[in-house]
This record gives C-alpha cells, sequence and structure tokens, in this order.
C-alpha cells in the first residue's frame, strides 16, 4: 500500500504539471488534477466510461475541475485500487463489481449466474431508484459511493472444446477471477474453475495450461485471446458491470455545486457508455471470427441447466445479501 500511494503522489505531482504546463494564464481552482484510476486497458469502454466522465465533469465545470485517467493498473491492480478509494487516496476508480466482493460481501449480488436473457434487461434493474439506493447503502458501508453503474456487456466463454450441452463442460480447466462465487458457478456445471493472474492467461492458453478463460468480447479482443481458442461460447452467464466509485470522504470535501456536477457527469458517462458497449460487440465478434474462432450460440435449455445446475449458489448468495426485497428485484421474481 506505501509503494502504491508513492506512485499515487507521483501521479498527482505528475497531473500537478500537466495544469500548469498548460497555460499559467488559465485560472483554475484546482491545485492539480483529481486522479481517476483502473486496472483496465485503454482499448476498452472501462477507459471509454472513465474518460467521457472526466471531460464531462472539466466542461460543466468550465474548466473548473479537472480529473486525470490513469488506465492499465498503472496506479495498482484492482486490489490497491479500491483500498486507496476507501481511505481516500485516490479519489475516483472505475472497475468490475467482481474484485469489491472482499471488501463489501453482499455485492455477491452481482455475481448471481444465467439472470438476465439480454443486457436490457439488466439495465432496467440498474436504473431502478429504489434498487441503486441499497445497493449504495452497501458502498456507504466502506466510505464509498457510487456514481455509476455502466457495463461491457456479457462475460461468455472461450475454450478449445465446443460446447453444445451442459456434459461437454465437464473437465474443462477454466480461467477464472478469484472470487469464490464465480469458482462456485463453474464448478456447479462441471468445470475445473482455476484462479490465474489475468497476466498470464494469454501464456497458459498458449501452453495448454488452461482450456478456456471467460471474460467481455471487449477484454478478449484486447488482449488476442481469441487466437488460442477455438471456440467463443455465448454462455452470457454473468454481465460484466462497471462501477464508478468516488470516495465518500472526497466529496464531502467539495463543495455542493461541485458535487452537483460530478453526479451530472456520472450521469452522462454512464449512459454513453453503455451505448458505447452495445455498439462495439458486434465489431469485437467479428474480429473474434476473422481470427478464426467460432461462435457458439447456446440453447435456451442449456441456459436453464445451468440455472438449474447453480441452484445451491443462488441459496448461498441471497443468505449473504442478507436483503430478500434487494435480492428478488435484481433477480426479477
Amino acid at each position: 500500500m506505501k509503494r502504491n500511494l508513492k506512485k499515487y503522489l507521483a501521479a498527482v505531482f505528475a497531473a500537478a504539471l500537466v495544469l500548469l504546463c498548460s497555460g499559467c494564464a488559465e485560472e483554475t481552482t484546482q491545485e492539480y488534477a483529481w486522479v481517476l484510476a483502473t486496472a483496465s486497458p485503454e482499448d476498452t469502454v472501462t477507459q471509454i466510461y472513465a474518460e467521457k466522465f472526466a471531460e464531462e465533469v472539466e466542461r460543466l465545470s468550465d474548466g473548473a475541475m479537472r480529473i486525470e485517467v490513469y488506465a492499465n493498473s498503472s496506479l495498482g491492480g484492482d486490489t490497491e485500487l479500491i483500498e486507496c478509494c476507501m481511505t481516500g487516496d485516490i479519489p475516483f476508480v472505475v472497475q468490475n463489481t467482481a474484485p469489491q466482493v472482499s471488501y463489501l460481501p453482499r455485492l455477491c449480488l452481482f455475481d448471481l449466474p444465467c439472470v438476465f436473457d439480454s443486457i436490457d434487461e439488466l439495465h432496467e434493474v440498474l436504473d431502478d431508484e429504489q434498487f441503486m439506493e441499497k445497493i449504495n447503502e452497501i458502498y456507504a458501508e466502506k466510505g464509498l459511493e457510487l456514481l455509476g453503474m455502466s457495463d461491457q456487456d456479457f462475460r461468455v466463454m472461450t475454450s478449445n472444446v465446443k460446447v453444445e450441452s451442459l456434459e461437454d463442460f465437464s473437465g474443462i480447466k477454466i480461467r477464472t477471477m478469484e472470487n469464490s462465487y464465480h469458482m462456485a458457478f463453474w464448478k456447479a456445471i462441471g468445470a475445473n474453475p482455476t484462479p490465474m493472474s489475468f497476466s498470464e492467461v494469454y501464456i497458459g492458453l498458449q501452453q495448454n495450461t488452461i482450456d478456456a478463460q471467460e471474460n467481455p468480447y471487449e477484454v478478449i479482443v484486447s488482449n488476442k485471446f481469441y487466437e488460442q481458442q477455438d471456440y467463443i461460447i455465448q454462455t452470457n452467464h454473468l454481465p460484466h458491470l462497471l462501477s464508478l466509485i468516488v470516495s465518500e470522504s472526497f466529496m464531502e470535501s467539495l463543495e455542493e455545486d461541485e458535487q452537483t456536477i460530478i453526479r451530472e457527469a456520472a450521469a452522462t458517462a454512464c449512459a454513453y457508455a453503455r451505448e458505447q458497449a452495445q455498439e462495439r460487440v458486434a465489431d469485437r465478434i467479428a474480429i473474434c471470427e476473422e481470427g478464426g474462432a467460432e461462435i457458439v450460440e447456446i440453447s435456451d435449455e442449456l441456459r436453464a441447466q445451468m440455472r438449474e445446475a447453480s441452484a445451491e449458489l443462488y441459496e448461498e448468495i441471497r443468505t449473504v445479501v442478507a436483503d430478500d426485497d434487494l435480492y428478488y428485484a435484481y433477480i426479477g421474481e
């Protein structure tokens, strides 16, 4: 953490130089640009989300408020980023919800598999004010505020084994995140989940250390996983959610009009990121196909079997969430 904080302070200093060198005659209420960090590559919806938010903050404030975006784990991985946001060392972070579950266990709600048949169904839930108020109460437990939640469409499976039935998952060694609920899902449907550092995934696929991995198309293309996989199985087992979070202590240090600008900018950026995610999916699928991967659609029957096999996981998550209204609002029952 100390090493990461030094990185952060260096970033703040660099951002300050950017402001100073951009023209001393230009007045600004900030001594330095506020930092927004992500662990994702630049050519992803995560980066689009972050940059649009920064642009909107600057536009709405007539240049008086500025945010500098640091991508690709330049200030640390997902774990370091959420820890630094909770302590207030980094004001803004955009990241997937999965690594946040270690700190905010009730967010495991978003790890429920095979809930949605379309991304529009997900957006309908996320746009419900009462639902999001409850979610923000979870973030507030660790001194965070959720400014918005977008996505990178669904997570899908890439594999060297063609999967068309539940039995086909049997024994497939698939790389997952270090998230117990993700691992439990793959075990439930017969696969062999294997946590692995993300930086090792491409080599793992190349050397057949693992047979498969799962990610949204954005990540599959940006990391060229399709080069090492014969099939992309459209499991659509989880939406890849992107949360824009801010340190509550940082927000409380701002004037009311500045807080309003940040929240308005976040709403615009969230809507824009969702649009971009949908527009980019078809293009990413085409890239995978051109690279030699076959896209495999799964049947409604198989999706139902995957969900049925996950029944125990559903009950476990329901217990952890400890709020049936919230739980059933998410799954639509």
